[in-house]
């Protein structure tokens, strides 16, 4: 069998020891898993979602945010709408900006840059936001540290902008922002360019466009000691940062993609997929770039604009599994992205999404509809989406073979193992790609159906040969194919 490899487009396609075509499935250990599509979950909010947000307080009751640049909205339930629960006059947020969200505490706080800090009492509550209290600065980017709210990228009355300065609040005290008091007080970072990301945990990483730093606690006198991972690394696009706390961290360089794990960085991209992604990313458009973190399929996800975008805006997917280290792509955008939970349905509400169970966005037993359970979320149409819709057509082709080193081989059967959910599965077909001389670029032969003896009936002749699988329907792991191959002579 000639198995679905890792997705290596950076690497000629010829004894390529992956996959050179994977769109639209995510990676599994052995071969690629279906993607679905993005289902709308809520009403729509007046502009494209840019921040997403859920917690839940101390009583278990749940909330789902989404905002977008002028309002920030609570989910109700009850009727699937998009609640405003701005401060009164709303907001203003620049084109190249984003909200951001952490919980502190029993409340959320968030951040867009171009407006004051807010925050929301009780996040179970779905209280009206209002101006964070004690005179914090306005900041990009937005974490809780231990015990304390941090910002990045900040600007503040008194010293303006400052995009490499990190300020954080007193202990235990997200109202008080007086430098040199409660422990509270900033830090510039000199020449490492602007902070283009901040995770928060135990400890602090703060990404800048020429460094990875981490920050510790330590108390009086100094709050904070800083220490620089990398100079020679660093992030200039700050939605790609996505982190499982401050553990891992995953991100975009000016050369490709990157993984923090502990004090030690890893090139999670380099001579696999940075060179193609590189070369069809809108880097114009690197603002629109989001990202985010699927741990139930342990995903990190990125939605960007590529080269085939004429608005700029996201309309591609990447997806890299950090336990496999395997990667794959979606044709699909979306605004936001966040693991999100709800509060539950009653079968009442559920009309609200749709009155018919079959149209309904996952099935009933699905954990969207449970109240506090995590669902990975995007957002589309100005609406927060689950990725639980119907499965994307998906193709994945092989590494370029030659049946007989210096000889000509026809190929006339496959034999696909797909792996299927259920009967409804629509159609698998097969094309090969053939080509004489490796300076030639692979003539594909026309679509070819899964048969009823379980094979599928091509012929192609050439020198090299690859093969093309095409999946629409429901389906759930793809792992390779088996080929009825017959050398032909010397070329």
């Amino acid at each position: 069998m000639i198995n679905f490899g890792e997705f290596l487009p950076d690497q000629p396609a010829f004894k390529n020891r992956g996959a050179t075509e994977v769109k639209n499935v995510i990676p599994a250990l052995s071969g690629y898993r279906v993607f679905k599509t993005q289902s709308a979950v809520s009403g729509a909010a007046d502009n494209k979602i840019i921040g997403m947000f859920s917690g839940k307080d101390d009583s278990a009751n749940a909330a789902l945010y989404a905002a977008d640049s002028t309002k920030i909205y609570l989910f109700n339930a009850a009727d699937s709408t998009l609640v405003n629960k701005s401060k009164s006059g709303n907001y203003t947020t620049s084109s190249d900006d984003r909200w951001r969200f952490v919980q502190f505490g029993e409340k959320v706080i968030c951040t867009n840059f171009d407006d004051p800090i807010q925050i929301a009492q009780q996040v179970g509550q779905g209280a009206v936001f209002a101006d964070l209290g004690g005179s914090p600065p306005k900041a990009k980017f937005i974490a809780v540290v231990r015990d304390q709210v941090m910002t990045g990228h900040t600007n503040d009355s008194s010293d303006g902008v400052k995009p490499y300065r990190l300020w954080w609040s007193g202990v235990n005290d997200e109202d008080y922002w007086t430098p040199g008091t409660s422990l509270s007080d900033f830090q510039d970072i000199p020449d490492v360019g602007d902070c283009t990301g901040l995770v928060g945990g135990e400890y602090a990483i703060a990404l800048f466009e020429k460094a990875i730093v981490r920050g510790n606690f330590v108390g009086a006198p100094l709050v904070y000691t800083f220490q620089k991972l990398s100079t020679s690394v660093g992030c200039s696009t700050s939605g790609s940062v996505a982190a499982i706390g401050s553990s891992q961290v995953f991100w975009l360089g000016d050369d490709g993609f990157y993984m923090l794990v502990g004090d030690q960085i890893k090139a999670i991209g380099a001579e696999k997929i940075n060179r193609w992604f590189l070369d069809r990313f809108k880097i114009d458009s690197k603002e629109n770039m989001v990202s985010g973190i699927d741990p139930r399929t342990q995903n990190v996800i990125w939605s960007y604009p590529n080269s085939e975008s004429t608005d700029g805006e996201n309309n591609e997917i990447l997806i890299y599994n950090y336990r496999l280290d395997r990667w794959s792509y979606v044709s699909e955008g979306t605004t936001s992205i966040s693991s999100l939970m709800t509060a539950g349905y009653t079968l009442d509400t559920l009309d609200n999404i749709n009155s018919s169970i079959d149209a309904l966005p996952a099935s009933l037993d699905d954990g969207i509809y449970k109240g506090g359970v995590f669902f990975f979320a995007g957002a589309k149409d100005k609406k927060v989406q689950s990725f639980s819709g119907a499965s994307l057509d998906a193709t994945i082709e092989t590494t370029e073979f030659e049946v007989a080193k210096g000889q000509r081989s026809v190929i006339n059967n496959l034999i696909p193992y797909i792996t299927c959910g259920s009967s409804e599965l629509q159609t698998i077909t097969a094309q090969i790609g053939s080509r004489q001389r490796q300076i030639d670029q692979p003539v594909f032969s026309a679509s070819s159906s899964l048969n009823a003896d379980g094979y599928i009936p091509v012929r192609s002749l050439g020198a090299f040969h690859r093969v093309r699988i095409n999946l629409t329907g429901d389906w759930e792991i793809a792992r390779g194919v088996d080929i009825d191959a017959k050398a032909q002579g010397f070329r």
